[in-house]
């Protein structure tokens, strides 16, 4: 029986099989508010047959947005614009939702990729970025505020008002986003934090703030709450995987449901040697010596090699991010490949090929 396709439970969180749709920014946003794209979007990844579904970066404060076009969730209007499609979503498909909360720091302030993906200055229309210390994120953008303690207690809290909002939302999980140079993570990097009070210098103290984030959440909502990592920032003298094992063991004593483990994103600098499941292995070792429940992704796109993983015990479940763009019902194809069964509705049942009468289960079909 394909371990791809088994039941699985992050905390709380029940899933059909251990295939997770990663969060993926889609720059389509108005003042924070999801559209007819996140319907579109998103109404389709539910139906892809997935274990997990996760949302893209949703900033919990206006400045924390990576662009200006971002999914925010700090208003009663982002609130009641997402709630629309998760009650689409839930009309049609049993998929659960998580939630990716975050808050972009430095990287703040920044054009779609399409546009070019660049630094919005100031005399742009951009915005002032915030950050743990006064260093931009590359030469020649913008020098980002370092946060005092008013601005430090004041982000704490949008981050918990956001979560709340998740669970008004009926939403089963929130991960909170300390990868890809991202505040959080610009906290726990010794490339981007140069403190000198609590939250800087030691370990201890740069992880400090992005564990009392982990900790307000986590007493805040009953939902499953995750962290996803950049396991590694690929620059000498950055981030790496020691200091991630002990960030992971803090997060478990913290009650952390899961990890999911990328790399890279807080330097211009970093060398990373991307090749298929390059990320993996990080995820093993955390997985080990955390016993967290462990979510790899990175170059994760064929059936067999997500399959290993599972089998091997490397992570708990895979994330894919732009594979399933690439093909939505990456699953079905899966599960048919590895003899597996997979949930799809019923208005698609008709779609399941000949040679595999039972990948959509037990189904029923009768037409005049």
């Amino acid at each position: 029986m394909s371990q791809l396709f088994t039941p699985y439970a992050l905390g709380p969180l029940q899933v059909a099989n251990r295939i997770a749709i990663a969060p993926m920014c889609q720059y389509s946003a108005d003042n924070g508010n999801a559209t007819d794209w996140h319907m579109i979007h998103l109404g389709h990844l539910a139906l892809s047959g997935a274990g997990l579904l996760m949302t893209e970066a949703t900033a919990v404060s206006p400045e924390g947005r990576i662009s200006a076009e971002d999914l925010g969730l700090w208003s009663d209007a982002n609130q009641a614009a997402l709630a629309k499609v998760v009650q689409a979503i839930r009309r049609h498909a049993p998929i659960p939702l998580v939630v990716q909360l975050g808050h972009a720091g430095r990287k703040a302030s920044s054009r779609a990729p399409w546009q070019g993906g660049s630094c919005v200055h100031l005399a742009e229309g951009g915005w002032q970025t915030v950050a743990p210390s006064a260093i931009a994120h590359a030469p020649g953008e913008t020098v980002p505020i370092a946060l005092d303690e008013m601005g430090l207690l004041q982000i704490k809290g949008a981050f918990v008002s956001a979560a709340q909002r998740v669970h008004a939302l009926g939403i089963e999980g929130i991960e909170l986003h300390a990868a890809h140079g991202y505040l959080l993570h610009q906290f726990l990097s010794p490339l981007s934090n140069q403190r000198t009070d609590a939250y800087g210098g030691s370990l201890e103290n740069r992880m400090r703030f992005p564990l009392e984030v982990v900790e307000a959440v986590r007493a805040a909502v009953p939902a499953a709450v995750g962290v996803r990592i950049s396991a590694a920032d690929w620059v000498e003298g950055g981030w790496e995987i020691e200091q991630s094992v002990r960030f992971a063991q803090e997060l478990k004593q913290l009650g952390a449901d899961f990890i999911h483990v990328s790399s890279g994103g807080v330097s211009p600098q970093q060398q990373i040697p991307v090749g298929p499941g390059y990320q993996v292995a990080f995820a093993e070792r955390i997985k080990r010596d955390s016993g967290l429940p462990t979510i790899s992704v990175g170059l994760i796109t064929e059936a067999q090699q997500a399959e290993d993983i599972i089998v091997n015990g490397q992570s708990d479940m895979v994330a894919l991010a732009r594979a399933i763009l690439f093909d939505p019902r990456w699953p079905w194809h899966a599960a048919a490949q590895l003899g597996a069964q997979v949930q799809a509705p019923p208005q698609y049942w008709r779609s399941q090929p000949r040679e595999f009468k039972n990948l959509f289960g037990d189904t029923t079909l009768g037409q005049r």
